[in-house]
């Protein structure tokens, strides 16, 4: 994951969990969301869409 702009995980992130992936999987993006420090509410909040 340490190739993967922090785009491309909060893209994945949000396009595991509309598809209902395994919560392992899920999980391991988001520890690695919170590793980068990346503030996910500025993605919620309407502030950026992520398609």
């Amino acid at each position: 994951m340490r190739l993967m702009s922090n785009e491309v995980l909060i893209h994945c992130y949000f396009k595991a969990l509309d598809l209902k992936l395994e919560a392992e999987f899920i999980n391991l993006l988001r520890d690695e969301i919170k590793h980068r420090q990346i503030n996910l509410d500025y993605y919620t909040n309407g502030e950026a869409q992520v398609s």
